[in-house]
């Protein structure tokens, strides 16, 4: 009895550990859901402001309002179906745009995502091209260069040109697709009477880090992909020197602190948030010096630098370069991946179960459009799912029976030889081969579903398509946790309870399909793991309540599939449901 006492304490401090412990534990390694977007006060659903962004890029007293830094220069508007905003011609740069097809927040009146600012407002994130050489009046920042069009459209490409004193003259064709795609030809022709040697360049540059969270399982802020594969090692604390990258810290991989370039040819490379893209794919062709700095004031670069050209009088050199500014949406990736920007689908960071990942993705955008609600198509998905594995679980479920069967035996040999382990050990094996029971049986499907349902996580996790989306009642985006919790009597108190109290109603039904879920499972021998299996599910609640609905969605459907499973198989197995009870006789006659 003192060592059942023993167990439970311990059991105890492990959850206590787990329930306090996980969160820290979540922020690095496991994302958990996007922030709050709705509040529950007085019985009414309000929904919450966008939270405040990262660091802002120039020092505070540089920081002016948007608009007005958006006036003080001439600009070409750009107008897509996805995208909206300007081409800055003081500098060449493309650095006021927002995606027409997503919002800062749910509510109606929220403005759209903003991806790019200017230089001098708070938050600059911008795309600019250029050319260097010894010698060479290149254009600059401060340069003005003039287009032959007021307005970008997918329809109308623009020109931008500027000849500099000595005859040179530099030229940038800018076009843009329906989606996020721009394509950037930049052209200089020697007018001059003497050669000169130049080479084309293009950046990417941002200030402040993003909002959100990098983790182990989903890679936030530098990324490229130079050759082989796409790197998430580069971190933005890595750029500024402080302190290896994720990646780097786990498995001893060898980014540098600092600089980062790479010789590569094509490739791409730029900046990632959760959902959000701007990168860089210069020439494909072409040998390219690529990779990341970073700058005072928190700013960071990505720029690719192609090898310098000797132009002889009259010659012209051309570059083309592609930018993508915007959603992180899975099809689009991979469309322009196939059309040759190489890996771009692995803005995306998939992992190592990309191969599972992918069809799931796959399978649940076809259900969303069929149904057209993301939480029915989860719940669809999750049918799906259970169904295929249901043979396997099965075999699983009855194995666990099996063995639970043989306990008593078991507890009557270990009691028999409890002082020779090697004869105790033999004569459990002998029992296994008599009642033909194998132990492992019951791990090894589990072994098989574990690929499957953490890929199923991070699909739910990563895919920018369940952002937003509502699912039934107060639920209003799938992405966010639940925020109506009886803790402050849903929204009538005038409180907002720790995250760690914030219980809300879907992780309280997930905790409940768990208990009734464990209550059928077969019933373990000892006292001690009973009372741990009996206070299991509603730790796990509060570990699961920081996680999007819509995991806890597809968890609450699959436990609920499972408990339909189990009675279908005690249905059809009654000597099972009899074997999941050991009576405390059949105990002592074990004994």
């Amino acid at each position: 009895m003192n060592e059942d006492r023993r167990n439970f304490v311990l059991f105890a401090v492990i959850a206590a550990l787990i329930l306090f412990g996980f969160p820290l534990v979540q922020q690095r390694f496991f994302p958990t859901a996007n922030p709050p977007v709705t509040k529950i006060e007085a019985g009414q659903t309000k929904v919450l402001p966008k939270p405040e962004a990262g660091a802002v890029s120039t020092a505070p007293a540089a920081v002016r309002d948007r608009a007005i830094v958006l006036r003080e220069t001439p600009r070409v508007r750009i107008s897509t179906p996805a995208l909206a905003g300007s081409i800055n011609l003081k500098g060449a740069r493309i650095d006021d745009l927002v995606l027409r097809g997503y919002r800062e927040t749910i509510a109606k009146n929220s403005p759209p995502v903003r991806l790019l600012s200017p230089s001098g407002a708070a938050d600059a994130y911008f795309a600019g091209f250029g050319w260097s050489g010894d010698g060479v009046n290149a254009p600059g920042a401060d340069t003005v260069f003039t287009a032959d069009a007021p307005i970008l459209t997918p329809a109308r490409p623009v020109t931008l040109s500027w000849t500099n004193p000595q005859g040179l003259r530099f030229s940038l064709r800018i076009a843009v697709d329906d989606k996020f795609l721009f394509t950037v030809r930049q052209t200089v022709g020697n007018g001059g009477s003497t050669p000169v040697s130049i080479r084309p360049y293009a950046l990417i540059s941002r200030t402040g880090v993003s909002k959100d969270a990098s983790t182990w399982t989903d890679h936030v802020g530098p990324i490229g992909a130079f050759g082989a594969g796409a790197n998430y090692d580069i971190s933005y604390e890595n750029l500024r020197g402080d302190t290896p990258g994720v990646f780097s810290r786990i498995f001893g991989t060898s980014a540098k602190a600092g600089e980062n370039y790479f010789d590569t040819r094509g490739g791409w490379l730029g900046f990632g948030d959760k959902y959000w893209l701007t990168a860089l794919a210069p020439d494909q062709s072409a040998q390219v010096r690529s990779g990341f700095r970073s700058a005072p004031d928190n700013v960071f670069q990505a720029d690719a630098l192609l090898p310098s050209r000797t132009l002889a009088p009259g010659q012209a050199l051309t570059t083309t370069s592609r930018i993508f500014a915007g959603a992180k949406e899975v099809r689009t990736l991979d469309s322009y991946e196939a059309a040759g920007i190489p890996l771009l689908g692995r803005a995306i960071d998939w992992g190592w179960f990309e191969i599972v990942e992918k069809p799931i993705f796959t399978y649940l955008a076809w259900l969303f459009h069929m149904v057209g609600n993301f939480g029915v198509a989860i719940i669809l998905l999750t049918v799906t799912i259970r169904g295929l594995m249901y043979p396997i679980a099965q075999r699983q479920f009855a194995s666990m029976a099996k063995v639970r069967a043989v306990q008593p035996k078991m507890k009557a040999i270990q009691e028999r030889y409890k002082d020779d382990k090697v004869k105790q050990q033999q004569e459990v094996m002998a029992l296994y081969k008599a009642e033909k029971v194998n132990p492992v049986a019951g791990c090894l499907p589990t072994l098989l579903q574990i690929p499957i349902f953490y890929a199923l996580y991070k699909v739910l996790i990563l895919t920018i398509e369940m952002r937003h989306q509502p699912f039934v009642g107060w639920i209003k985006d799938l992405s966010a946790p639940d925020p109506l919790t009886p803790v402050n009597l849903f929204g009538l108190l005038a409180f907002t309870p720790p995250s760690f109290l914030a219980i809300g109603i879907v992780p309280i039904l997930l905790g409940i399909s768990m208990y009734f879920q464990f209550k059928l499972n077969p019933q373990a021998m000892d006292e001690t793991q009973r009372q741990v299996f009996a206070i299991l599910p509603w730790v796990l609640m509060f570990v699961m309540a920081p996680f999007a609905v819509g995991l806890q969605v597809y968890w609450i459907t699959s436990n609920c599939l499972a408990i339909l499973q189990q009675r279908l198989l005690y249905a059809r197995h009654p000597e099972l449901a009899q074997a999941s009870v050991v009576p405390a006789s059949r105990m002592k006659d074990a004994k």
